[in-house]
């Protein structure tokens, strides 16, 4: 993996940068195990620089190429030939904080990203493009369902995970025709740039092939304010522009989404975990009946 040091002699031969007036600045890398810098040029921050695994940065410049006329996500200004390092443009702002409303960034979010994703092929696997392939999304949800399962044992009743266990039983004769879409895989609000309380920019993918549900509810519960039907159902119309989902599937989602995310909130961010439990109170009676 490349040091920091020879990439930026790299960039300044390729005449992207100079040595003057130049910053390097290491970000907090998150979920990821590669490393993050910011390049600043004349004390303002102009460029990202991740070094990674190579299979992780030719996922991302994959992503971020194929979205390439999305303005929400970041463009590629160099990725090497090995592929051990990409720079794309920095989005000011910060993620998590300074969000407005959901139902607002939701809307950006929707209408300059999701309703552009593209369809794939049938043939090529569901799940992270460098992760485990599944044979079907249900089995997709299925190891998420036991993940999430492990992570909240006994802060919800027996009862919740085997009613959560049936809505994957019936979720699963809607994936069987199910189209596969190019997804970011990873859109919550860790990974959205905002600037006076709105959104400005969308990062750090983690490319999955899915059906196109999976990022909006991905989306919509990562963060636990405005996890009511009223907000979902304003949202809805905006997503659903094919008609082809009802709104008993969606909260269907919605439901089996918020469960997973409880899991991770108890792993990554316990902080928000009694706001979550707050909302899946209000909502769990919309799972079925055992």
């Amino acid at each position: 993996m490349k040091h920091i040091k020879g990439i930026v002699d790299l960039l300044i031969n390729e005449g992207l940068i100079t040595k003057e007036d130049l910053e390097l600045k290491r970000l907090n890398s998150g979920t990821t195990n590669g490393t993050i810098y910011t390049l600043l040029i004349e004390k303002v921050p102009t460029y990202v620089v991740k070094i990674d695994d190579s299979k992780i940065i030719s996922s991302t410049n994959l992503f971020l190429t194929t979205y390439k006329d999305v303005k929400l996500l970041p463009s590629i200004h160099y990725i090497d030939d090995k592929q051990e390092f990409i720079v794309y443009s920095y989005i000011s702002g910060d993620t998590h904080y300074n969000r407005g409303p959901k139902l607002e960034w939701m809307t950006v979010l929707i209408k300059e990203l999701f309703i552009k994703y593209h369809q794939v092929e049938k043939d090529l696997s569901w799940g992270r493009i460098q992760g485990i392939p599944r044979k079907s999304w249900s089995d997709f949800n299925q190891a998420s369902f036991e993940s999430a399962q492990h992570n909240i044992g006994n802060i919800l009743p027996m009862s919740d995970h085997n009613k959560v266990m049936m809505l994957l039983n019936k979720l699963k004769t809607s994936y069987k025709q199910e189209d596969k879409y190019y997804l970011h895989g990873d859109t919550g609000v860790h990974n959205f740039v905002f600037f006076s309380n709105r959104l400005k920019g969308v990062i750090d993918p983690s490319p999955l092939i899915g059906p196109k549900v999976y990022d909006f509810t991905y989306a919509f519960c990562s963060s636990p304010d405005s996890l009511n039907l009223d907000t979902l159902f304003s949202l809805f119309p905006l997503w659903n522009n094919s008609n082809d989902f009802t709104e008993e599937r969606i909260l269907d989602e919605v439901l089996f989404q918020l469960y997973t995310r409880i899991g991770v909130c108890i792993k990554v961010h316990p902080h928000d975990l009694n706001k979550y439990l707050e909302a899946w109170n209000e909502l769990k009676k919309y799972l079925p009946s055992i």
